[in-house]
């Protein structure tokens, strides 16, 4: 009668905490998507960044252009002023010599001459007027090209320095829950915790001895104390999503009951963490998740009694909300 009323607790944590292996891939799914996502804002910076410098150089470029073509332009209206000036004379003097009459052979060749400095004065003023119209319409080219770039180069710089600016405070904000939760724990820290921050996230690692006894789901006090010290960090930051994750050795788990494999007992302990940490009533439920991963993602991959001990243990992973990145990518 003793070992029925023992199990039948035993099988109802079984039933609320196990984690089905659909669930798993849908956790492990948004795992993967949340790291792709972060590895794209990166990326998008990057490429950002790579166009913002491409659209400078190309920018300095034009600049360079417009202001040669303008300058050449400038010159050429000088030339054409003066050959209009030059026909002008030329021509009042034509006029004069045709108003006294070709009545000598001086005044004959004279004409002569004018005539032809007319003709070729009038081809140089054709020929500059047409290069003048194929430079003004270069630099109306150039000048368009120019307006359009600097726009886009200002809306680039506008949406590159927003991304920055809200990286940063995302960097910023990972680095002060980092800090905040690792000044939480520092009673902790020589005793099987560590905190650090990757892939602009807050890993809070758990070794098994702080927690549980060898292929227990029971979590011990001084585990339950932990865990409630970073409840009461939950608590103060209700705008990220906490993902608990059950990690095991590779050494199968001979377990009694319905504890047969290394991924109910992963599974189990992360539930049993979700539990302690949704004693405090300020921790939103629907922010945290609890998943198994068994054996299968190691920290140690030796095999060795060190290696093995390292793999036995229980993540929380902080993450931030990245709502107004994407805010900023789909609105450019």
């Amino acid at each position: 009668m003793k070992r029925i009323l023992i199990f039948i607790p035993l099988l109802a944590i079984l039933l609320v905490s196990c984690v089905s292996p659909r669930m798993y891939d849908e956790l492990k799914s948004k795992k993967e998507a949340s790291d792709k996502q972060n590895e794209e804002l990166k990326s998008q910076n990057l490429a950002l960044t790579t166009r913002d410098q491409e659209l400078s150089s190309s920018l300095e470029d034009l600049r360079s252009q417009v202001k040669s073509l303008s300058a050449d332009t400038a010159k050429m209206g000088v030339e054409l002023r003066e050959l209009q000036s030059q026909y002008a004379s030329l021509n009042a003097t034509y006029q004069t010599l045709l108003k006294d009459g070709p009545t000598s052979a001086a005044n004959s060749e004279a004409t002569k001459k004018l005539i032809r400095d007319l003709q070729k004065t009038q081809e140089n003023l054709q020929k500059k007027e047409d290069e003048l119209r194929i430079k003004e319409a270069a630099l109306k080219t150039k000048k368009e090209s120019l307006d359009a770039m600097s726009s886009e180069l200002h809306e680039k710089d506008k949406r590159l320095a927003e991304l920055e600016q809200i990286l940063a405070s995302k960097d910023s904000s990972v680095k002060a829950l980092r800090n905040t939760v690792s000044n939480a724990l520092i009673g902790f820290k020589d005793k099987g915790l560590t905190v650090e921050m990757k892939n602009g996230k807050v890993y809070v690692m758990l070794e098994e001895r702080l927690l549980f006894a060898t292929g227990s789901i029971i979590v011990d006090p001084k585990g339950v104390e932990a865990l409630k010290e970073l409840g009461k960090v939950l608590e103060k930051n209700q705008d990220i999503n906490v993902l608990i994750e059950g990690h095991t050795d590779n050494v199968p788990m001979r377990g009694a009951g319905d504890i047969k494999d290394n991924w109910d007992l992963s599974a189990i302990r992360a539930t049993s963490v979700v539990k302690i940490l949704l004693t405090n009533p300020k921790v939103v439920p629907s922010h945290l998740t609890a998943a198994g991963r068994s054996e299968f993602a190691p920290i140690d991959k030796s095999n060795s009694v060190d290696g093995r001990k390292k793999n036995r243990r229980i993540e929380v992973i902080l993450t931030p909300k990245l709502d107004e990145i994407f805010k900023v990518l789909e609105t450019n």
